[in-house]
Formats: C-alpha cells, sequence, structure tokens
C-alpha cells in the first residue's frame, strides 16, 4: 500500500519498509516510535482514498534509526568595494526513519 504523508514541512509518498531522511523530530532518541497522522492520500487501485485535506483516523508509524547532522553549508556574503563578507555555516538536524506500518 502506498500514502503520501505530510511530516516536517515536507510531503513524501512512501510504503511499508521505507528508508527517508528528513528534519529531526524533537526529543526523541534512535530506538523511538514516531506516529505520523498528516496522512494526505493511501491505497492502491480502487482503494485508493484522497483526504480533504487528511483522512481522518489514517496514521503511518515510523520508527527513528538514527538523528544525526547534515553537510555543512557555507554562506557567504559579499560586497564589492565596499570592505564588508561574512561568512557562515549551517548543518540541519535531521532524523533516519523507517516506515514500518501504514494504517487507516
Amino acid at each position: 500500500m502506498k500514502a503520501t504523508i505530510k511530516t516536517q514541512g515536507q510531503q513524501f509518498t512512501i510504503t511499508e519498509g521505507d528508508i527517508l531522511i528528513v528534519n529531526r523530530f524533537p526529543n526523541t532518541v534512535a530506538g523511538a516510535t514516531v506516529e505520523i497522522k498528516d496522512v494526505l492520500t493511501a491505497g492502491e487501485g480502487a482503494d485508493f482514498k484522497i483526504g480533504k485535506p487528511t483522512l481522518p483516523g489514517a496514521m503511518v508509524s515510523a520508527k527513528i534509526l538514527e538523528n544525526k547532522r547534515g553537510d555543512k553549508v557555507i554562506v557567504f556574503k559579499k560586497k564589492k568595494r565596499k570592505g564588508y563578507e561574512r561568512k557562515q555555516g549551517h548543518r540541519q538536524e535531521l532524523s533516519v526513519i523507517k516506515i514500518e506500518s501504514i494504517n487507516l
């Protein structure tokens, strides 16, 4: 069964067993189970359902495999002939999750 979910400000089309990298779930550790209740669509073939905007009672269970940080992104700003330079780095907090079940 396929489903489209919305989590951490992003949408993903998933099936059971998929592994995703999403923005970190707050206050969680590796091995914890999270429930995603924003299911937009679910099903296959004749059983396909579309939510308005979400499906009531639908839920996706996912297990957090790892919490990590993404690659460093360098933000460099410069204005020519003004003496202005600014360098700043950023690393995004990420969670690696595995989809365990899709419940309608």
